[in-house]
């Protein structure tokens, strides 16, 4: 097994626990805990993989990633109160989830050949909307339309990434390297609460009604 392929599986099992603590949070029946905890994990490369024209999407031709969704809803199921008393669990596992699918989305888009902005643009796709699918489902505003710095550490995890490419640092190293940094600065942003610009100053959050 290829180092990328291990990244693509961890990052399976990282959002495959984030998707499904998730559907406990809200109190989900059985189903929707699994369908929430598959298109969490599997999203954001369905959507890469239409995007570049793999046909089928990869987890159709991968039944070990499908396995590992499961088995990690059964694990989840069984430690879900311990789980989720713990107030930062799902938090920890989406940010592992992001640093390792975008590296993974980052690798894939250069397979494919095409232009570093377009590979990172494939990374964040990859880490991000999974995430969003899930947050949609359950009725919440995506984490990566709000203030937090979540797209943005994709982003530099993406430039850090072929800058290590650059300077001849070896490839193991480059998505070890490129993932930490995804990681470190989502988790760096959630502890000092950094966020985004605010572009609506005092604007009220609902529109006035004419």
């Amino acid at each position: 097994m290829e180092v990328i392929d291990i990244f693509d599986l961890l990052g399976t099992i990282a959002f495959a626990i984030s998707g499904a603590l998730a559907a406990f949070s809200k109190k989900l029946d059985p189903f929707g805990v699994i369908i929430l905890a598959f298109v969490t994990a599997a999203g954001g490369g369905t959507l890469r993989d239409i995007l570049i024209g793999i046909q089928p999407v990869s987890w159709m031709l991968n039944m070990n990633l499908v396995y590992t969704i499961i088995i990690c809803v059964i694990i989840t199921t069984i430690f879900r109160k311990w789980l989720l008393k713990l107030s930062k669990t799902l938090f920890l596992f989406d940010t592992i989830g992001i640093g390792l699918y975008t590296v993974v989305g980052l690798e894939l888009g250069l397979q494919a050949g095409l232009h570093p902005l377009i590979c990172i643009t494939l990374g964040c796709v990859t880490a991000c909307f999974g995430g969003v699918i899930r947050d949609i489902l359950i009725n919440e505003i995506p984490v990566i339309f709000r203030k937090n710095i979540y797209a943005t550490a994709c982003i530099i995890g993406g430039l850090v990434y072929f800058l290590m490419i650059k300077i001849g640092v070896l490839e193991n190293f480059v998505f070890a390297i490129a993932a930490s940094t995804v990681f470190l600065i989502r988790l760096l942003a959630v502890v000092f609460k950094l966020e985004l610009p605010n572009l609506y100053g005092d604007v009220p959050e609902k529109p006035t009604e004419f």
